[in-house]
């Protein structure tokens, strides 16, 4: 609330302070500020509605209290089932999350009938658990077919009907989903860490299904990665020779000429480890720092930050902004949501090429 000069809270707590007079005449018949003040503290010489209760603020039930009695305490907001209703989304709607839930486009249909393949596989599409769960599964009795215990993972199916985990019904497998997932520095891109470090699914957001990471991001390394329900998919986009371009905007600390990055395009053999073709143009300098647009296509190990490395330059920040038709966007990050299945086709198509060369 406004102080006077002196430091004393003014005449009518919350009214502002009397503005000091211009020096001018009043107009006839205009009233002193303390009359309009006084009317302001004591009500309106307005006539009110008949039936209408006069509007009452804050400080006028502060007036209305008698002197020497306390207000009496506040009520307490009304709880429903037991949490606050302001952690609530209103009447009928869930409560508000901490993190954002994923954002998921598209219905699941889940179909039983397979090309020949390993159960242990078919049942991970499925998404029943990891091959490795499932040949545990297997060992210990608890997957059958037809009511009759697998004893052997080394078993091809074509169909899910019949297959039981635990006595129960498996559902079938869902067609492949491809989830955007912005990550941030500082986490680690696998499922868990023997040195307890912190790792991207400690901050997936509720609601993605049991998804795989398409390739790795460096712990520090931020930016989009690809998320799968299909671990086929998966393989097929994070192979070097699938020639998917993957776009990446990098800081760097040096001083290189363009005509230096130009080389790259022929590709480079450093420690003998040879890498592609690489696209690479200087965004903008910042003193001794510059904003690079790096494009690789093979996605090998560091290659980003070992070849830069090379032309002298040390990278303190790299964030991958698209893989492939797939961008980043204004994603923000720990966020995640589903790629439209006209996306997802798109993406599938610059694969063929690469499946063709390599069969």
């Amino acid at each position: 609330m406004p102080l006077d000069l002196d430091g004393a809270w003014p005449h009518g707590a919350g009214m502002r302070p009397p503005r000091k007079p211009s020096g001018g005449k009043r107009p006839p018949g205009a009233r002193p500020f303390g009359d309009r003040q006084e009317s302001r503290r004591g009500g309106s010489d307005r006539p009110q509605p008949a039936g209408r209760p006069k509007a009452r603020g804050p400080q006028q039930e502060a007036s209305a209290t008698p002197p020497g009695e306390r207000r009496p305490p506040r009520v307490q907001r009304p709880q429903r089932d037991g949490r606050d209703i302001r952690t609530t989304g209103g009447p009928g709607k869930p409560a508000r999350p901490d993190r954002p839930q994923a954002k998921r486009t598209t219905p699941l249909v889940r179909e039983t009938e397979v090309a020949p393949q390993r159960i242990a596989k078919a049942l991970a599409r499925a998404g029943v658990g990891s091959r490795r769960d499932i040949e545990r599964m297997i060992a210990e009795g608890r997957i059958a077919i037809n009511g009759e215990p697998l004893t052997s993972p080394a078993h091809n199916i074509t169909s899910l009907k019949g297959v039981t985990v635990d006595g129960q019904p498996v559902a079938g497998i869902a067609p492949a989903q491809l989830y955007r997932f912005h990550k941030p520095a500082g986490f680690l891109t696998t499922a868990r860490d023997p040195a307890g470090r912190p790792t991207i699914m400690d901050i997936l957001p509720p609601g993605l299904p049991r998804v795989v990471p398409v390739g790795r991001l460096d712990m520090n390394t931020e930016g989009l990665l690809l998320l799968t329900t299909d671990g086929e998919l998966k393989r097929a986009l994070e192979l070097p020779s699938s020639d998917v371009p993957r776009v990446y905007r990098v800081r760097a600390f040096g001083e290189v000429s363009q005509k230096a990055l130009e080389s790259l395009a022929d590709g480079i053999t450093i420690d003998g480890i040879h890498y592609g073709p690489i696209l690479a143009d200087i965004e903008r300098r910042m003193g001794h720092n510059l904003w690079l647009i790096v494009t690789i296509r093979e996605g090998k190990n560091r290659e980003v930050r070992r070849v830069l490395e090379h032309v002298g330059l040390q990278v303190n920040r790299l964030i991958r902004i698209a893989y492939g038709n797939i961008g980043l966007d204004d994603l923000p990050p720990r966020m995640a949501d589903e790629v439209p299945a006209g996306d997802l086709q798109a993406l599938k198509a610059m694969l063929r090429p690469a499946r063709k060369e390599r069969g």
